[in-house]
């Protein structure tokens, strides 16, 4: 009898999994790899295949349909993961879908087509989308200005821009990086480009770019910006046919009456700030909460997610998983936005109540979406140009970066019906 017992217990732990229907990679604290667990879902998406995205379950887990082959990819990726029943599977979308819980399952369909907006001559910063997509093993292409005005945004479902200025300011860096090779090769690219496309200056080209990105947006499109890529994104869209640069960039003079003429009903998020003229001053707005102003220093620099209702509030449910609710702040061209600059439709995901600044917000477009995150690396506090680019190998378990890859698996999800 006793090794009869012994005969099935091994026939059941050899074969068991092979007859099991359901994968659940946990996103909780027990996770391994938070990051690669994304590059797993978006694998499986690519196979074809659905994943569940259980919201709040176990820090935002995901459910795949068993096979031998994912299996394997989750052990050659280092992803922890379980390995269950159809019925305990069952008992976990039961949970789930109690009244009282707040959670929800979200169906992920499609692996969106991801484009990185780019120049395609080397800076000396890295862009911290392009390294958790790398070490995620998550595919995306490279674009820029030619691209978007040959319309050819229109074959992505996703747009990234981080450490970009669209005011055709170079990101303000005149005063000290003037001289450098690489500002003088963009700046020689970026008014090559300008003179092709007939363009009289490089401002006018940054707007036409600006003007077709929130057409790709408006016709349902997903746009993520990380940095500079945010405030300037919208003081482009607000000084529309307005000369705000000055001659140090374009050869002529700003428009005395550029304050006074800029249009914010044409923005995405931002309202009624005030535009920093001076070519020597690196900061382009009042959005921006700077440094001398937040009274934030990188150890009690941190950040709040706001928790929605994930039956009621999908979206912003989505974007905000997360096995941590604290997140730890790191800095940026533009670090932070002013809560008085941003208009009321926004809705706010992350905020440091202390220096009364946003983090983290989302918005819509007619069919599409936005999302800006503050900052430039969620793992260096101060990036500066020139350093080596953060190693996720050593950050694995990223919140900061997991915000990040909540925006890449969004635009997978199957819309439900509004519930109101």
């Amino acid at each position: 009898m006793k090794r009869f017992t012994l005969i099935l217990l091994f026939f059941l732990l050899v074969w068991l999994p092979s007859f099991a229907s359901r994968v659940l990679v946990v996103m909780d604290e027990t996770q391994k790899d938070h990051l690669k667990a994304y590059g797993v879902a978006y694998w499986v998406l690519q196979h074809q295949q659905e994943v569940d995205w259980l919201l709040n379950y176990r820090g935002g887990s995901f459910g795949f349909q068993h096979a031998p082959d994912l299996e394997n990819e989750l052990r050659i990726r280092g992803v922890s993961y379980e390995v269950i029943s159809d019925a305990q599977y069952n008992r976990i979308v039961a949970q789930i879908a109690a009244p009282d819980a707040n959670m929800d399952v979200i169906k992920l369909e499609k692996a969106p087509k991801i484009a990185i907006y780019s120049p395609k001559i080397k800076q000396p910063w890295d862009d911290a989308v392009m390294l958790v997509l790398t070490y995620a093993e998550i595919p995306y292409d490279m674009l820029f200005d030619e691209e978007v005005l040959e319309e050819k945004l229109l074959q992505y479902d996703w747009l990234h821009l981080h450490h970009e200025d669209f005011t055709g300011q170079y990101g303000k860096s005149g005063r000290w990086q003037w001289n450098q090779d690489w500002f003088q090769a963009q700046k020689q690219e970026s008014e090559a480009l300008a003179k092709r496309y007939n363009f009289a200056k490089v401002p006018q080209m940054k707007l036409a770019v600006v003007q077709k990105i929130k057409a790709f947006v408006a016709g349902g499109g997903f746009m993520f910006a990380m940095c500079s890529a945010t405030d300037t994104y919208d003081i482009a869209l607000a000084a529309d046919g307005i000369d705000m640069v000055d001659a140090l960039f374009d050869g002529d003079g700003v428009d005395p009456q550029a304050q006074q003429k800029l249009n914010f009903s044409k923005t995405f998020a931002f309202k009624d700030f005030t535009v920093v003229s001076s070519p020597y001053d690196g900061e382009f707005s009042s959005i921006d909460n700077q440094r001398r102003e937040r009274n934030v220093y990188q150890d009690n620099d941190f950040f709040t997610l706001f928790t929605f209702s994930a039956k009621w509030d999908q979206i912003p449910t989505m974007l905000t998983q997360n096995h941590e609710k604290v997140i730890k702040g790191f800095m940026g061209q533009t670090t932070a936005f002013k809560k008085q600059y941003i208009k009321s439709e926004v809705i706010l995901m992350g905020e440091n109540k202390v220096a009364n600044e946003v983090r983290y917000m989302h918005g819509t477009v007619a069919k599409g979406t936005w999302t800006f995150y503050g900052g430039h690396d969620p793992e260096d506090y101060q990036h500066m140009p020139g350093e080596d680019p953060t190693d996720l190998a050593l950050h694995p378990n990223s919140p900061g970066y997991r915000l990040i890859l909540n925006n890449i698996l969004f635009p997978a999800a199957k819309k439900k019906k509004p519930k109101t």
